[in-house]
């Protein structure tokens, strides 16, 4: 477990050398790259999303508490091949560092509910997570925003390949939009060969850009 710049923890992987969230700030990384160039660039109240690393549950946790405010309806989709442990899950802050005490059930739900099945969180918040590899998404025309969240091009370039990002333009609605922190030049070329609209955006702190994709 690693303690971030903003005070928020995220998963350290020592083999890799890499973390579930930034180091220069898990929450703050999220709203940024998630919430502020994603959700909030979203026109349609009712939403379909599609989460590619569901890990720590903190995307989907600050979206639900986004819907809170009452101007969203999500039915938010995450896939996860290798779910995080209870004991790791247990140990992250997230709730006191979002100053979210009274929904540390809905947290908790989270990742205790069962894969592969709907279920609601609130009126406006339901969850399906997906055990599932990222390579085996076979969606169509179903979402209007995709986090696009797996863990770095460095590591698992796999992740990041024309082959992947195909099946994303395929899973998006017209007009739906991709958002990701990474802003690698091999990674938008992928996105705009397969069809994606590509933006280069100011990142999160640490990073100079991050990327938003539009199928168009």
């Amino acid at each position: 477990m690693m303690i971030t710049l903003d005070g928020s923890t995220t998963i350290h992987l020592p083999d890799w050398n890499e973390q579930y969230h930034s180091k220069n700030g898990a929450i703050q990384e999220a709203y940024h790259v998630f919430i502020k160039a994603g959700l909030n660039n979203c026109i349609p109240k009712k939403l379909a999303i599609l989460e590619i690393g569901f890990g720590t549950g903190l995307n989907a946790f600050i979206t639900y508490l986004e819907t809170e405010k009452g101007n969203k309806n999500i039915d938010y989709v995450a896939v996860e091949a290798y779910p995080v442990l209870d004991n790791e899950i247990k140990k992250l802050n997230y709730i006191s560092e979002l100053q979210a005490t009274s929904k540390q059930a809905i947290f908790t739900e989270m990742h205790t509910v069962s894969w592969d099945e709907k279920h609601p969180l609130s009126s406006c918040f339901s969850l399906t997570k997906r055990k599932q590899f990222f390579q085996e998404i076979r969606d169509v025309d179903q979402f209007d925003l995709i986090y696009f969240d797996a863990f770095g091009a460095t590591n698992q370039p796999e992740l990041w390949t024309e082959e992947i990002f195909s099946s994303m333009f395929r899973a998006l609605k017209l007009n739906g939009v991709l958002v990701t922190y990474s802003a690698k030049g091999s990674v938008r070329r992928a996105m705009q060969t397969v069809g994606f609209l590509v933006e280069r955006l100011p990142g999160p702190p640490g990073k100079r850009e991050m990327l938003r994709a539009t199928k168009k």
